[in-house]
Order: structure tokens, then C-alpha cells, then sequence
């Protein structure tokens, strides 16, 4: 046998507890368990929660003129919403079904720059 799997053999083995040794706590047992799956709730599941329930808000809230932008890129206008999809136009006489849950965003319009002072010529 390797040694090295021997040594692993060897510390794996335990060694009997005294009679009279106490016993570990239950709360000491599953209190790092406890913290970690309350960790893993604050960092990963609850963050992925607010991201969904904003998503479906977001797909609740299409309307016809809307300009979104799905998952794989593609930008256009919302020409029809119906239950589960809606037509999207591309382009002119160019327009897709796509589910919406395909829809990654609705896109912002550009503000209006504002329009810079003339310059007077000097008398």
C-alpha cells in the first residue's frame, strides 16, 4: 500500500472515548451549519430572489411601444403583446415573435442634450 494512504488509514481510525469524557453539545455541532446555510441564504439565495421577482415585474410590465432589448441582443419595438410573447419589430416590415422571458431589458431613451449657448460674434 502507498504510504501515504496508509497515514490517511491511520488517522481516520478513532481511538474510543473515554467513559467519563463529555460529550460535544448539540448546538455546538449544528451551530457552524446553522451560520453558513443563514450566509449562503444573505448572499446567494436572496439576492437571485430580488433579480427574479424584478425580472417577472419587468416582463408584467411590457406594452405595446416599449423598446427592449432581449438575451441575445437583438434590439426593437414592441409592435403586439400577447399572453406569452409579443411581436418585436426590427426593422421596417420586419417583425419577430419572441417569448418574453427573452427580454432582458427595456432600454432607456436618450435624454435631450441640452442646447449649448450661441456664441455672439464681439462688436
Amino acid at each position: 500500500m502507498h504510504p501515504m494512504i496508509s497515514n490517511i488509514l491511520f488517522l481516520a481510525q478513532q481511538t474510543p472515548a473515554p467513559p467519563g469524557a463529555p460529550q460535544p453539545d448539540l448546538l455546538q455541532t449544528l451551530l457552524p451549519f446553522l451560520f453558513m446555510g443563514v450566509l449562503f441564504y444573505f448572499l446567494l439565495i436572496r439576492p437571485q430572489q430580488k433579480r427574479q421577482k424584478k425580472h417577472q415585474q419587468l416582463m408584467a410590465d411590457l406594452k405595446t411601444g416599449d423598446r427592449v432589448v432581449t438575451n441575445s441582443g437583438i434590439h426593437g419595438l414592441i409592435a403586439n403583446v400577447k399572453e406569452t410573447t409579443f411581436l418585436l419589430k426590427v426593422a421596417d416590415n420586419v417583425k419577430i415573435e419572441i417569448d418574453k422571458s427573452a427580454v432582458a431589458g427595456i432600454e432607456k431613451p436618450a435624454e435631450p442634450k441640452a442646447a449649448a449657448p450661441e456664441a455672439k460674434p464681439a462688436a
